[in-house]
């Protein structure tokens, strides 16, 4: 279901200066930052917001920003992203959002000054009555702006200022460093309680070098859609498939191919009981479980001996996933 069909209206606007924002004929409930990654933490934002703007007959923005900040102040720093703009996207469909408004950071937003981003853009274009952040919220040149200058400035402007406290996942605080820690890591489990859903990556099926299919276990190789995106570490991993909006189990290989000289990392993928050709398909792959590392072997046959395991240690996670649902 598009956004639209849900309700949100989702704006991408490259020149800032001209946009357009929202209508005025009433205020607006606002949060604002670049929410990679969209977990619980986020997401408790978020649902704070829409509930607001339902009770009191407001809308509700979102206002974030692509490219990440880093990206464009200190490229040499910036990490990669937890969640493309389309998955973004994607996702807030769900959000009961009225607005979220992408807007395209560049040298020039960033050397606005707190006051001036929250009036001329907040305030003026998004008809700012209520903000509505997480504890930590920084923003403005060099980050500036905290939660005590929005006060201040809401006192000034006219506008309200709530904070959200954070939210905890197995006695920690779920954010986007420990997401992408644990993505680093291979910890998708944990990945999946802070995110509220399996993380994921998305890409077209092309063509490679037909070796799983002569060693009986053919595979689909992924190019991925945003070379941005987090990848987990390199393994082997027990994967659930989207292709054309039907779901498969697979078994995923992300990473070095030592076993045969010469050939490049891939990520490709074994879809258990599926034979159909899906060259130039999309392909979204949700992560399950780390099964193992990628190592060498000195044949084939051992090769194919050892996915022949691996597609029995994917059934085995994919299921009891299922069974614990």
């Amino acid at each position: 279901m598009s956004a639209a069909e849900k309700g949100l209206r989702s704006v991408s606007y490259s020149n800032w200066l001209h946009m357009s924002g929202v209508p005025d004929d009433v205020g607006s409930i606002v949060t604002v930052g670049t929410f990679d990654g969209i977990h619980l933490g986020h997401w408790a934002i978020l649902q704070e917001i829409s509930e607001r703007a339902r009770v009191t007959k407001k809308r509700s923005v979102l206002v974030t920003f692509e490219p990440h900040p880093l990206k464009v102040l200190r490229p040499e720093s910036a990490v990669q992203s937890l969640t493309t703009a389309l998955e973004k996207k994607e996702i807030l469909t769900e959000s009961g959002l009225d607005y979220a408004v992408f807007i395209a950071f560049n040298k020039l937003l960033s050397r606005y000054q707190p006051l001036q981003f929250v009036k001329e853009i907040l305030v003026e274009r998004f008809h700012l009555e209520e903000l509505v952040i997480g504890h930590d919220h920084g923003f403005g040149r060099d980050r500036s702006g905290n939660v005590d200058t929005l006060r201040e400035l809401g006192a000034e402007l006219g506008f309200q200022v709530d904070v959200v406290e954070p939210v905890e996942v197995g006695g920690a605080r779920v954010s986007s460093t420990r997401i992408r820690a644990a993505v680093g890591a291979g910890r998708m489990d944990e990945v999946e309680l802070c995110l509220g859903r399996p993380y994921s990556l998305c890409g077209t099926v092309v063509y490679g070098e037909k070796r799983g299919r002569n060693l009986g276990f053919p595979t689909a190789n992924i190019s991925l859609a945003d070379e941005d995106k987090l990848t987990p570490r390199p393994g082997i991993y027990a994967v659930q498939c989207r292709v054309g909006g039907e779901r498969y189990t697979g078994a995923l290989h992300l990473g070095p191919r030592p076993t045969f000289k010469g050939l490049s990392p891939s990520i490709e993928v074994h879809i258990l009981d599926f034979d159909r050709e899906i060259y130039g398909f999309e392909v979204t792959v949700e992560f399950v479980e780390f099964l193992r590392e990628i190592v060498p072997f000195d044949s084939p046959q051992q090769l194919i001996a050892q996915m022949g395991k691996d597609v029995q240690a994917t059934r085995r996670a994919v299921d009891g996933k299922a069974r614990s649902v």
